[in-house]
């Protein structure tokens, strides 16, 4: 009877240092994925984010022609409220994309057509694209034109000699409000360095999302060689 108990003992020892063993193994093969999921769940949130940046910016195309290019939205909730058709309003924007993924409080900063936030991606865009702006020619001209006034004076300086002399990150962006203002984009309230590079850019609070840059058959969504390659 003894030798039954003890040897029942030792079996039940033998289990538990077993199911310790796998336990410590599937905890060593969790955190070995670990950054990989948190990677997918950030590149979601960032796909996520260009997926309603770019609804916005369709919105607002629409608003600007829709009034001839004679006013500019001055709030998300006027993208919201969409515009008179007939009797009723025709909704331009949809809820969930006047949510930013990537802001503490969901809310978009927006980019008036004067600020040099918008002149910096305009530069970034032209380098990607190889000198040229993609086609703004769904937008109504007036609204093209005047943006051609400012763009005018954006620095043509490399981006080593920018880079090299300030941190460009913060250029204009401090003065950009989620407050009521006449606005062509919006851009989001996180400065973290991002996974996915739209138009080859890898910061979140650069990534500008508007009508005057839109159409172009070049791809504006890719990753970071680094890891891609993983």
């Amino acid at each position: 009877m003894m030798t039954m108990m003890k040897t029942e003992q030792s079996e039940n020892g033998y289990t538990l240092v077993a199911l310790m063993a796998a336990m410590t193994l599937i905890t060593l093969a969790l955190l070995a994925v670990a950054p990989s999921i948190q990677q997918e769940v950030q590149r979601q949130k960032e796909l996520e984010a260009i997926r309603r940046g770019e609804e916005v910016a369709e919105a607002i195309r629409e608003y600007v022609n829709f009034y001839q290019g004679t006013r500019l939205p001055s709030s998300i909730d006027d993208l919201l409220e969409g515009l008179p058709q007939g009797t009723k309003r025709r909704q331009i924007l949809r809820p969930s994309a006047a949510v930013d993924p990537l802001s503490e409080d969901g809310k978009w900063l927006l980019v008036s057509i004067d600020s040099p936030v918008l002149r910096n991606f305009a530069r970034r865009v032209q380098n990607y694209m190889g000198g040229a702006l993609p086609s703004s020619e769904n937008v109504h001209p007036n609204i093209v034109n005047q943006f051609g006034v400012f763009i005018t004076s954006v620095d043509t300086r490399t981006e080593e000699e920018r880079e090299g002399s300030a941190d460009e990150t913060d250029l204009g962006y401090s003065d950009l409000t989620t407050d009521n203002r006449p606005f062509i984009g919006v851009v989001s309230q996180s400065k973290a360095k991002s996974i996915i590079a739209y138009y080859g850019i890898e910061n979140h609070s650069k990534w500008v999302f508007t009508p005057l840059f839109r159409g172009s058959s070049t791809a504006t969504i890719n990753f970071r060689q680094e890891r891609t390659e993983r």
